[in-house]
């Protein structure tokens, strides 16, 4: 195994894609009949999107999720063997099970719908994780528990273990989350409870606006949703809101929060806890610098013609953490996580998209614009030299090359 790999683990699907014209077939309701053309069959999940998605920036990876012994599971890993057949070695098969799989419905100009079933998932536990080879990984990257019924009963206390086990071996442990149905089992859980017991051994935290606010702050999260709707609650968030929520996922014991907005970008807040700050970078030198402490910055999105979002938030934290691998200041590895997501959406799929790491940065090198901002960022501070905002809670340095 190559030194530094990065472990993506936890939930993984195959995604069944029907592709639409660039009309939309019209609303989805019942009794209407909307032609579509053919489906695409993509690896889906956060082992697929991060995982497929490092391993193309030219990042060293292994991909740990469960499956099952039927026909999509043999899909599935055929799939990952397409790409590299090296990649299919971690997974774990189940006897008997099902494999996860989603019908994505990605209408231009629309949000996503997903058809989800989670198979396997739901049985993913501790000794999955423990049987892998851990050997000369640097990073183990945990995501979607919301859907893997394991990971959220008696107060989240295996996946608590999954995360001891990875810091034991001395890994940076990342963790991405994903929304629950609210009338499903994983929507009525605690979820605050269950960070708390959580993020003290999570090192770098990357949930979206919409999936903190609903594990959180409910009231809030309800609020904006009744005033903007699902697909618009973004409208409602400002920096005042980004800086709270962050802050609150620090004091629990997060060393870095990114919270992914949506075509907003990638907000990053990180501890002023000079301790926590050092036990970090014992794990990831690249985070020794004093430029990572007490940072508040929000990198806007890279403009680009959009063919689909389905998995744009996981490739946005696999340009993070391939960023983390590589070095350099906060501001630099933001810019080149949104671009790393911008690329992704060009396809209709995750990660079909996404170039090597050196393709991205010549690109954002070429002067690549940003999105406009549209959320309030009152006291907020726009630097030119690096297309980042500086939140008024960011303790970092002024010059902008360090930043």
């Amino acid at each position: 195994m190559k030194q530094n790999t990065i472990i993506a683990a936890g939930h993984c699907c195959l995604d069944v894609i029907p592709t639409f014209t660039a009309q939309g077939g019209g609303d989805l309701v019942p009794g209407k009949l909307i032609d579509v053309g053919p489906a695409v069959l993509a690896p889906g999940g956060s082992v697929s999107n991060v995982g497929l998605a490092l391993h193309h920036l030219g990042a060293p990876v292994r991909l740990l999720g469960k499956i099952g012994d039927d026909a999509f599971g043999r899909i599935l890993l055929d799939l990952y063997a397409q790409v590299e057949p090296d990649l299919v070695t971690g997974m774990i098969t189940g006897p008997g099970e099902t494999t996860s799989y989603s019908v994505v419905l990605s209408q231009p100009h629309q949000d996503r719908i997903f058809l989800h079933c989670p198979g396997a998932n739901h049985t993913f536990s501790a000794a999955d994780l423990a049987s892998g080879d851990l050997t000369n990984a640097a990073i183990l990257h945990f995501g979607y528990p919301p859907l893997m019924r394991g990971m959220y009963q008696e107060n989240g206390a295996e996946l608590a273990r999954i995360l001891h086990i990875a810091r034991a071996r001395g890994l940076v442990t990342s963790l991405d989350m994903a929304r629950p149905d609210p009338a499903s089992e994983a929507g009525q859980v605690d979820w605050s409870a269950i960070l708390r017991a959580v993020l003290p051994v999570v090192d770098a935290f990357f949930p979206s606006i919409e999936e903190i606010l609903f594990m959180i702050d409910r009231v809030r999260y309800e609020q904006l949703r009744n005033q903007y709707g699902d697909d618009h609650l973004i409208a409602g968030v400002d920096g005042a809101l980004l800086e709270t929520v962050a802050g609150q996922l620090i004091a629990w014991g997060a060393a870095l929060v990114g919270l992914k907005l949506g075509d907003q970008g990638l907000y990053l807040r990180t501890t002023t806890d000079v301790e926590r700050m050092q036990s970090l970078a014992l794990r990831q030198t690249a985070l020794a610098g004093p430029g990572w402490q007490g940072r508040s910055l929000l990198a806007p999105c890279c403009q680009v013609a959009v063919a689909g979002t389905t998995g744009a938030g996981d490739t946005t934290i696999a340009g993070f953490l391939h960023g983390l691998l590589q070095g350099g200041p906060p501001a630099e590895i933001l810019r080149g996580a949104v671009a790393v997501g911008a690329c992704s959406v060009e396809h209709i799929d995750a990660t079909s998209g996404i170039p090597s790491w050196q393709q991205v940065q010549r690109r954002l090198h070429t002067g690549w614009p940003t999105m406009p901002t549209r959320l309030a960022l009152p006291g907020w501070a726009w630097d030119s030299a690096t297309s980042i905002w500086r939140g008024p809670a960011d303790h970092g340095v002024v010059d902008a090359s360090a930043i």
